[in-house]
């Protein structure tokens, strides 16, 4: 594994850049706690059950470099990649994917670069998640770095799905039998029923003892 330094926006080695990432993550991460507790004291509910945080390795990088052409630099991987850093958000409901996506979204500091909605439009395999790339201010003690983080925001039934086709791409190296590929799709779309019927479970509790809302 290699990566060049050539000093492309001021961050010269993979020590400073596992520093910036990291500093990025611990910033949306707390940032997301505090929403969180926010939406408790507000509302009485928690949308965000728990969150997930890494850096990728040197050599996911570098093989991500290689495959999309770029020379191994520390400046391509920090122009190119946009998912060094990653976080993950496991909340409750659809409903609430997409209302921690705008908490995201309004923060003032926080510039949304790109967002892929797996959710309203699934990838072939079932595969559903919300996806942004976001970058947050950095502030080192002699400069700012808007660092990119890649969010990605889903269901715990989605996350489990998920973590399962992740398994079978590796142990089949992206080439699974075309039976296993078939039934993954069908545990998706028992997940996404799932979840439709938890959400309306979920709005049947909340509603009530509210006017209109039932016993």
């Amino acid at each position: 594994m290699e990566l060049k330094a050539d000093n492309g926006e001021g961050i010269d080695s993979w020590r400073e850049v596992t520093l910036i990432y990291n500093a990025a993550l611990r910033q949306i991460e707390t940032r997301m706690e505090i929403l969180n507790d926010e939406f408790q004291h507000v509302h009485q509910y928690n949308p965000i059950e728990h969150i997930k945080s890494r850096i990728k390795t040197p050599e996911s990088i570098v093989k991500k470099l290689k495959r999309h052409q770029y020379e191994s630099t520390i400046d391509n991987m920090v122009k190119y990649i946009n998912d060094i850093a990653g976080i993950r958000i496991i909340c409750s409901f659809t409903s609430d994917i997409y209302r921690i996506a705008d908490m995201i979204a309004e923060q003032r500091d926080i510039r949304v670069l790109a967002v892929k909605d797996y959710i309203t439009f699934p990838k072939a395999s079932g595969y559903k998640s919300y996806h942004m790339i976001v970058t947050v201010p950095v502030y080192l003690s002699d400069r700012t770095v808007d660092a990119k983080v890649e969010i990605q925001i889903r269901t715990v039934a989605m996350d489990f799905w998920a973590s399962l086709e992740h398994k079978i791409h590796y142990k089949f190296e992206g080439d699974a039998p075309e039976y296993i590929r078939n039934e993954l799709v069908e545990c998706a779309r028992l997940v996404s029923d799932l979840d439709d019927r938890m959400l309306e479970l979920n709005n049947k509790i909340q509603n009530i003892g509210k006017p209109g809302g039932g016993q």
